[in-house]
């Protein structure tokens, strides 16, 4: 392996210590994170307790994934905010509302695709 090759390998294995460290600053500093998480866990073991298909899990670990994705940038887009100004500013206050609402928009629908996906199974034990 050339320089070149080990320089771009050594970069690329940067990337994803900056990128772990990210995860690890975000479950360690923000409570909704740590929720996301908690449900998550329950809604991964009500999918093995009640068998779903391996569709049904592809969309579940999609709405996990994007749900966590989504509350890490909308704490990345608060905190840069907050290092832009602390003073009260319409366009600051715009910039994370409409980042609280990107968040609850997709835990709307994510808790929409779970009763989709376990209400007809947890009717079905009843």
């Amino acid at each position: 392996m050339n320089s070149a090759s080990k320089d771009k390998w050594n970069q690329l294995l940067h990337s994803f210590g900056y990128a772990m460290s990210g995860i690890r600053t975000a479950f360690k500093q923000e409570n909704n994170l740590k929720i996301h998480l908690f449900v998550s866990v329950i809604v991964i073991l009500m999918g093995l307790v009640l068998s779903i298909s391996n569709m049904e899990w592809l969309i579940i670990l999609l709405a996990i994934g994007g749900m966590i994705s989504l509350e890490m940038i909308n704490s990345a887009i608060e905190r840069a905010v907050d290092l832009v100004t602390i003073d009260f500013h319409p366009l600051a206050k715009a910039a994370k509302d409409m980042a609280a609402g990107a968040v609850l928009i997709f835990a709307v629908i994510s808790v929409i695709i779970g009763l989709i996906i376990f209400l007809p199974k947890i009717a079905l034990l009843i």
